[in-house]
């Protein structure tokens, strides 16, 4: 057994010192950084308004974001209702899945009689029907609950001009009118009530 103090004493000396955290003030140029974006902050939302300049967020019309949908004389955006409410079963292209969902571009259900994709939307569809010499058997919810004449009107009008299918504008009163006279109906349309001119 060594019992020299010396070689003690040279390990000792070449070890590192144990580390300590030192007083390091965060420095005074951070802090004013922060305490200036602070106090902008608290002056921006202190000086905007809801109903504020149409250049600060989307550049859309306040007006026209803050009335209801379908109403008080809004123009409905079809583009926007087919993404939210048809796109993923028909798809962007209109399309649709084969054997799944039937396709919109080129229907006869679509580019006919706008009453019939009018009660369609509104009623729903279920059970077989054949689209462009292909038959689909699904159910097509209805809409006429969550989407006003107006917004029926715009989506319509939006699939009937796309796609290649070149049939004219619906306006909400045709919408309306289909409404009324299916107004006592619960369930969805099967293709064999609907109109001849919708048929394939």
């Amino acid at each position: 057994m060594n019992t020299d103090p010396d070689i003690g004493r040279d390990i000792r000396g070449r070890e590192n010192a144990d580390p300590y955290e030192k007083h390091n003030p965060v420095p005074r140029l951070v802090l004013g950084v922060v305490a200036g974006m602070v106090i902008w902050a608290i002056g921006y939302i202190w000086t905007q308004r809801a109903d504020g300049l149409a250049e600060l967020g989307d550049r859309r019309d306040p007006a026209t974001l803050a009335q209801a949908a379908g109403g008080g004389g809004r123009v409905a955006d079809g583009k926007q209702l087919y993404a939210a409410n048809c796109q993923a079963c028909h798809q962007a292209t209109g399309q649709g899945l084969p054997g799944v969902f039937p396709p919109l571009a080129g229907s006869p259900f679509v580019t006919g009689d706008a009453q019939i994709p009018a009660q369609i939307l509104l009623h729903g569809l279920t059970g077989p029907v054949e689209v462009l010499g292909a038959t689909y058997n699904g159910a097509m919810p209805a809409f006429g609950e969550q989407l006003g004449d107006a917004e029926i009107a715009a989506l319509l009008t939006h699939i009937r001009a796309e796609w290649g299918n070149g049939a004219p504008a619906v306006d909400a009163a045709t919408v309306a009118a289909a409404r009324k006279e299916a107004e006592s109906r619960k369930t969805p349309w099967r293709v064999e009530e609907l109109p001849k001119p919708a048929r394939t």
